[in-house]
């Protein structure tokens, strides 16, 4: 006599229940980085523009001999930006802040400021 076992092959409950678990675990862990490690490499790329802007403000004022209390204007630097030398505007020098904030430049001894930030997080790292 031949017993006919057949067993067929496959997942139980249990087993997919731990694996989708274990799934949910490890999303819970990475998108609040991934979140954070945006938010990050924004302000970043705030604070360099922030820093270019101040670098064509300096070289603004000493190709053209401005006081210290000049206050240059965004067709003034904006062919200084090194991304577009016949620009006129930010805009087409794509200088344009990554978090939806305005840049003022402020005069020459002033460090330039994101409307987006408080001038501390942002002004206080210019060099």
């Amino acid at each position: 006599m031949k017993i006919n076992t057949s067993r067929k092959a496959g997942f139980t409950l249990v087993e997919i229940m731990i694996v989708v678990a274990i799934i949910g675990l490890l999303a819970a862990i990475a998108i609040p980085n991934f979140v954070r490690a945006r938010q990050t490499s924004q302000t970043n790329a705030c604070i360099n523009n922030l820093r270019q802007i101040d670098s064509a403000k300096q070289q603004w004022a000493l190709e053209t001999h401005q006081a210290s209390s000049a206050v240059p204007v965004e067709s003034d630097i904006a062919g200084y930006m090194g991304r577009n030398t016949a620009a006129t505007t930010f805009a087409a020098a794509n200088v344009v802040c990554p978090i939806a904030g305005t840049y003022t430049i402020h005069d020459l001894v002033t460090a330039p400021a994101c409307g987006k930030y408080a001038a501390t997080t942002h002004a206080a790292v210019l060099p």
